[in-house]
Parts: C-alpha cells; structure tokens; sequence
C-alpha cells in the first residue's frame, strides 16, 4: 500500500501546476493533503474519479482544511472530524484534523495540518501549543486503546522540524524562528518518545541531512535547496515495521513546483487493491 501527503498549498492552485500528473505517475492507495483551502464540493470534483474523497474545510474561507483520499475498492470505515475529545481545540472547525478507518487494513489513517505560529507574536504561540496540546491528547487516547485500529498514522505537515538534520541552517533559525524552537521540538519528542511513535522517513534513512520537503518561495530557497523536512508520516511501531521505502517527489526545476511543500509517499507491506 503506498501513502502519500502534501501540502498542497491551495488545491486549486496545485490542480493548475501540475498536481495531476504527479498523482497519475505516484499513484498512491491513500492520499493525504493539507492546506486545501476549498470546499468539500469542490476538492471531490477536483481529485478526480478512482478516488472516495473525505474533506473538512476550514470555516473561515480560504485558509487551512484538509483531505484524505482512498483508492476506490478499498473499505473505509469511520470518520472523525476535528480534536473535539480536547478541551484545547477551538469551538470553530479549524479543517486541520480528519481520522479515517480502513478496516480491512486494520488501519486509521489521519491528515494533519498542524498550527505554523510565529515567534515573534505570543497571541500565535500561544494559539500554537493549545492545538499541539490537543495533538498530544489525542495521539495518547489512540495510543491507549481509544483507536479500532491496530495501526495508526499520522500524516501531514507539522511545521516543527525535530532535529538539526531536518533544517538546513539550523543555527540562524534555532530559537529565533517559529517550527525551530525547543518548546515546539519537546512535542515531537514526546510523540516520537513517551508515546512510542515513529517517524517513518527518519526510520528508514537515520543518517542523511533531510531530504527536505519545504522551501521558502523567496530567494534561491529551492534552488539551492535550502529546506526544511516538516511533513512527516508518523506511525505506530507496528506499521514502522512494515514501511519499506519512502520518496520524496522534489520537482526538478522551481517552475515544475505545484506547491512549495514536496509530497511524501511511502510504501508499506499492507495489501492493497
């Protein structure tokens, strides 16, 4: 089974620049995507037919929401929309947080499109680490039985890197710039310690700098590949265990770009249609 997730930047935007010929080339069983920023209507029609489309915008217009696309012939089960078992979740649905069962895989899948925050403004922080404390609430309820799966991921873009392979200039950003602060990192490791999750890509390539999936739109950013690796595919160790290999679909030239986050994509030893 291979599972894919981007930040899509404005699915719209990336349906334009290309976004169909990379899902025709990867074809992924499960797809995740972040920042959709469309209506539900719209995001089913967009993706196209193959494909049993789950969505939950965000409702203030034009910002946030995510997707989780299933291949078509594969069960799905539940869903569940938002953070509402944490107290820490805002009353209006902020479209960043949408579980799907696939109960012949005996797995649950999640799209995650977690806050960016800004380090210079302690209103955003603040609204930052109540979502990351509803985040940990959650990822230790599946942890503890609350899940009807035995295999568990999350998936999408969590804008903190975790350490200092994941940032290519870790010095002039480490605590100064928000997703490269020590308070947001001790959540990772937390999920990635405590609660016994894995990050898959780390897992499976433990020794390289990166390989990024973000980069600035200013400058040279992309060119030079000055990155940073923030959309992750976290799992529980079960599934760690089944993940075979992982690619990152970097564009080859800035121009082929259809969103300034790279897909992620990894396959596991699940059987799939």
């Amino acid at each position: 089974m291979r599972i894919s997730t981007c930040n899509v930047n404005g699915i719209r935007a990336a349906i334009g620049k290309g976004m169909p010929l990379w899902l025709t080339q990867t074809r992924p069983d499960v797809l995740l995507l972040q920042e959709v920023r469309a209506p539900s209507e719209l995001v089913v029609d967009l993706i196209g037919p193959g494909y049993q489309v789950f969505s939950l915008p965000c409702e203030i217009k034009g910002r946030a929401g995510v997707a989780v696309a299933v291949r078509e012939g594969i069960e799905v089960g539940e869903l569940r929309e938002g953070l509402n078992s944490c107290e820490a979740e805002q009353p209006a649905a902020t479209g960043r947080w949408l579980e799907v069962d696939l109960p012949e895989e005996n797995l649950t899948v999640i799209s995650a499109y977690l806050f960016s925050g800004d380090a210079k403004v302690k209103a955003k922080m603040a609204e930052k680490y109540a979502h990351l404390d509803a985040v940990t609430t959650r990822l230790r309820e599946l942890r503890s039985g609350a899940a009807p799966s035995t295999h568990i991921l999350v998936a999408g873009d969590f804008n903190i890197v975790h350490t200092e392979a994941d940032i290519t200039n870790w010095k002039s950003n480490h605590n100064r710039t928000s997703g490269v602060l020590d308070d947001e990192i001790a959540y990772l490791d937390i999920w990635l310690g405590e609660l016994g999750y894995v990050d898959v890509q780390r897992a499976l390539s433990p020794d390289t700098p990166g390989p990024y999936t973000w980069w600035s739109q200013r400058g040279q950013a992309f060119v030079k590949d000055v990155g940073w690796r923030i959309d992750y595919q976290m799992v529980t160790p079960e599934l760690a265990d089944l993940a075979r290999e992982f690619e990152i679909s970097r564009a080859s030239s800035y121009e082929e770009r259809f969103s300034d986050h790279a897909p992620l994509s990894v396959d596991y030893a699940l059987e799939s249609v």
